[in-house]
């Protein structure tokens, strides 16, 4: 199963709120059985607790320290949100990407994903993506460099 894939690419979402977005990205990962049903309880209870705004328009919201256990395997689900979303401090998010981490992965991927949406070209494209396939591209290619 690759970590990244069309079915947990949602393209013009519109949630009304920041845990609407969250709920979406955590519900990529459930239903590409990547996680329980429960590791979106934890993406939410993160998000309580400390804001996932990275800047540049992206949020990655993941689960806490003890939802290890919630995940079966590494996936990473992509909601491009065109009106941009809430997220605090008049913060907009446009880009909110899920991240399920088995094993030690987690910071490899969080800086693997930092790195691809930190090049304001690569934002650009992924937010005027028309298809799943153009958004993984993107990533896929700046996470080979």
């Amino acid at each position: 199963m690759s970590i990244l894939s069309a079915n947990k690419v949602k393209l013009n979402a519109q949630p009304k709120d920041k845990f609407e977005a969250i709920r979406m990205a955590g519900q990529l990962l459930v239903d590409a059985g990547h996680t329980s049903a429960g590791y979106i309880e934890k993406m939410l209870e993160r998000e309580a607790t400390l804001s996932t705004y990275m800047g540049n328009g992206l949020a990655i919201p993941h689960g806490t320290q003890d939802s290890k256990s919630l995940i079966h395997s590494t996936g990473l689900s992509i909601v491009q949100i065109p009106q941009g979303v809430d997220f605090g401090d008049g913060e907009k998010a446009t880009l909110v990407i899920g991240i399920a981490a088995a094993g030690g992965e987690h910071l490899d991927i969080l800086t693997n994903v930092a790195m691809v949406c930190s090049e304001e070209e690569n934002m650009e494209s992924i937010q005027k993506a028309s298809t799943a396939e153009e958004i993984i591209g993107i990533f896929e290619s700046g996470m080979e460099s």
